[in-house]
Order: structure tokens, then sequence, then C-alpha cells
């Protein structure tokens, strides 16, 4: 097939455009290297080593600019896979308009533009930060059917009110959609603002690590090449008509106090510990049920935290 990625730089788009390129599939990619979160540069490496692949293409333009999203969405384009986004809870309390622009009006941009040119299949990326926070020591692994109407941050908000916008346009001109709620992904080139790289780092280095809260939060991470595989399903699966919801996580949740102990027998050296506060926005827990992914899609992720962080701290090593 003939797939737009937006985002196509980034983390999970690097990986998700080498693993449509080795599928025979033709990959247009889309993006602005833009760097609120982290340095452009990194994104320019994962670009150039894109560029190597036999049939991709980049266009660097923003999913705001109508032009751009239209040089990259032609008419001959069979699925576009949309990852394009401002990510990060916290980053979102400082810019909540930054936010709105990027996810919600850059959504409307690629959807309306592929409503122009009758496109009708998307998969999207959403965001385990729908679901809010849930409390309680017994909470039951996230479903796609909660309502999802307290998320906590404008990330959050924006991420859903994506999945409504997609709804609508399922509704009104049949695009089929299928939003992916990936949860916490981590691996190879992922974000350097993000715990598990600034943990990493900081203790191999034997510089000290933040910690908010007592340690006893709990997330479902996920690695990219499993993140990777529910993706590029959706990609190949997504019916015009059709929205569907689907969890990608790991199914398997890790207290911060847990992950820390993880990185600090994998790179051998203890962590300095400066705790604080919980932050706004952040959330107890999050944990995936992933049900409808296994039965629609085939998603069966392998590799926990276990495996995944020695995997990370291995690719790190390697990039000296």
């Amino acid at each position: 097939m003939r797939i737009v990625v937006t985002g196509a730089a980034g983390f999970i788009g690097s990986h998700t455009c080498e693993r449509l390129v080795a599928r025979g599939h033709t990959v247009i990619g889309l993006d602005s290297f833009d760097g609120y979160l982290y340095p452009a540069a990194n994104k320019r490496a994962n670009a150039k080593a894109l560029a190597e692949l036999p049939q991709f293409t980049l266009i660097e333009g923003d999913i705001t600019d109508r032009a751009a999203v239209e040089s990259a969405i032609t008419p001959d384009v069979d699925v576009v896979c949309h990852l394009a986004a401002l990510a990060g809870v916290r980053p979102s309390l400082a810019q909540p308009l930054r936010y709105l622009r990027t996810n919600i009006e850059g959504t409307g941009v690629i959807i309306e533009r592929m409503r122009e040119v009758g496109i009708k299949r998307l998969a999207f990326a959403s965001s385990s930060s729908v679901y809010g926070a849930k409390h309680g020591t017994e909470v039951a692994a996230f479903r796609e059917d909660d309502p999802c109407l307290t998320p906590a941050s404008p990330y959050a908000a924006t991420k859903r009110m994506n999945e409504l916008q997609l709804s609508a346009y399922r509704d009104l001109f049949g695009i089929g959609v299928f939003a992916l709620r990936f949860f916490t992904v981590y691996g190879p080139r992922q974000r350097p603002d993000m715990a598990i790289a600034k943990f990493t780092t900081a203790i191999s280095e034997g510089k000290p690590i933040t910690l908010f809260g007592d340690g006893s939060s709990r997330r479902d991470y996920t690695f990219i090449d499993d993140i990777v595989s529910g993706t590029v399903a959706a990609i190949e699966r997504v019916e015009p008509g059709r929205f569907e919801i689907f969890n990608l996580g790991g199914t398997k949740t890790i207290s911060l106090a847990e992950l820390v102990a993880l990185i600090e027998n994998t790179v051998g050296k203890k962590a300095i510990i400066d705790r604080q506060p919980d932050q706004p926005g952040d959330v107890p827990i999050t944990y995936a049920n992933i049900d409808r992914a296994r039965a629609e899609l085939g998603y069966a992720p392998t590799t926990p935290p276990e495996v995944g962080i020695p995997r990370y701290w291995a690719w790190r090593q390697a990039q000296r």
C-alpha cells in the first residue's frame, strides 16, 4: 500500500516507517522537526536513517500547514497513519494553547484533506492519558468502553477530543478510524525527556534523579517493538466506515520504585534520589486491558520491562 505517516521522524514514527517499508509498503513521511520537547537533532538523525530506505520519501512540514499536508496526502494514498502531535502531560500544563493548536487543529487539517481526496482509512495515535486518574489498590485494567470524561491534563484532553473529532468524521463522511491508545512507550530512540531515558542517563552517570511522589505510582510500560506491531496491524486492517478504539499496552504494571530498581540492576549503579511531591496532571496508575486488540489486531506484546530495559540499555551503550 501507499501509506502516509505523520510524525515520521519521531520515536514511534521512525520505527513504524521502518517496519512498513520492511513489509513492502511505500511510505510518505511528514514531519516538522519541532524541537519543543527535545532537540530536533534527534529527529534529524532518525530522518537520515530513514532516507536510506527504499520506498520512503520524507516531506518536511507541519500538520497545521494545509499546503504541506496536501503535498503529502494525495489521492493515490491508501491509508494515513497519524502519529504527529505535541506529547507530554507536564509540558501541556505550561502551554495548553500550543497543544490545542497542534493536536486539535492539526488533526482537523489531516482529516479534512482525507475527506477532500476521498481517503477512507486512518490509524491514529491516541494515548492512555485519556483515562484520567484511577484510584485504589485494586484498579481494574482500563477498557476501551470507559467514557473517559475526566482527563487529567490538557494533553490528555486533546487526545480525547481527537477521538471525538474522528468519530464525527466516521459518522459524517465514512472515514474508517482505528484509534490506538498507547501506554507509556519506551525503547531505542525514545524521547530523552521520558522517565526511563532520564533515569538511565542520570543513574549511569552518578547524578541524582527526581522522583515525584512516594514511588508507588504504577505504569504499564510498553516496548517500542510491541507498539509498532499493533500500529502496523491497525494500518493494514482499518476499514472504511468503521470506528474502533484499541489499547496497546504491555499488560503488566510496575511501580516507580520497581522501575528504578530495575534500572539500577541493569546499569550496575545505585540511584541518588531527590524526592518531590506528586505533580499536577500525573495519574497514579495506567493499566491496559488488551482483549480487543488481541482479538481484532492479533496484538500480543512479548517484551516485559525485565527484558525491554536491558535491551534499551544495550542500545544506549552501542550509541557511545
